[in-house]
């Protein structure tokens, strides 16, 4: 498990209603009002209000659907040459490029590059506001 560092929330500035793949216990910095765990399988708990999502890169397909389908958030997803990509590139109010994004090693805290680059992808204007506060976005809607 790779975790979402804290200067990213910090920098968006905004809270989510909803952690949608979160770990046990939840994570201290994502100021998520309330969220699912594994135990939980967020993608078959009703979603409401404005989520966040980083979702398991090795089974990204039904998270990236869930949240197309949503409507209301911010994921930090792989760039990926999957349908679910092309769906989520002409769907999404903005993309932002995060390329080689570094997350926290769940094992020890550690700064580490994951494998591949990484987007953040906003749905509503208050969310596409917050990832430009990361980088450059590109507006769709």
């Amino acid at each position: 498990d790779y975790y979402t560092p804290a200067w990213v929330f910090e920098r968006m500035g905004i809270t989510f209603d909803l952690d949608v793949c979160s770990p046990p216990g939840g994570i201290p910095w994502i100021p998520a009002k309330r969220y699912f765990t594994q135990a939980d399988d967020g993608l078959v708990q009703p979603w409401e209000g404005r989520v966040w999502m980083n979702p398991p890169y090795s089974n990204t397909t039904p998270w990236a659907g869930r949240f197309i389908e949503h409507g209301s958030g911010v994921a930090l997803v792989p760039h990926s040459r999957s349908a679910w990509w092309g769906r989520l590139w002409a769907t999404a109010h903005a993309i932002a490029d995060a390329g080689m994004f570094r997350f926290h090693r769940a094992s020890d805290g550690k700064l580490e590059n994951v494998f591949m680059p990484v987007v953040f992808a906003a749905f509503g204007e208050e969310c596409v506001d917050a990832i430009s506060r990361l980088g450059v976005v590109r507006r769709i809607a």
